[in-house]
């Protein structure tokens, strides 16, 4: 009943910008989280960005200070704007989002985008 929508992958040089987007499609549902994971080829899944209902914005380690995560809470959408990017945030980026159901308040579901694919290379 409800889809993850991600754009903005592609290809950009070092050094380069890129903004990401996800738009989550659908009705009946207060979302409580979204945010970005990614994984590179041969490699593990792992936290990108994060941001929260209560304002709360988590990022790695590894892209703190280059990539900013920002809300659009009434159009349940989310962006990524990265910055300053290296040839290791090469990767497929996923978008989530913990939503809940106006009918189940109380249970909490993850959602999952197909990724996007995002290389940096010169």
């Amino acid at each position: 009943q409800v889809q993850l929508v991600e754009s903005g992958g592609g290809l950009v040089q070092p050094g380069g910008s890129l903004r990401l987007s996800c738009a989550a499609s659908g009705s009946d549902f207060n979302v409580y989280a979204m945010g970005w994971y990614r994984q590179a080829p041969g490699g593990q899944r792992e936290l990108v960005a994060t941001t929260s209902s209560n304002g709360n914005r988590n990022y790695a380690d590894s892209v703190r200070g280059r990539f900013t995560i920002s809300p659009d809470n009434a159009k349940y959408t989310v962006h990524l704007q990265m910055n300053s990017l290296k040839p290791e945030d090469t990767a497929v980026y996923y978008c989530y989002a913990t939503l809940a159901f106006y009918t189940a308040p109380s249970r909490a579901v993850d959602y999952w985008g197909q990724g996007t694919q995002v290389i940096v290379s010169s």
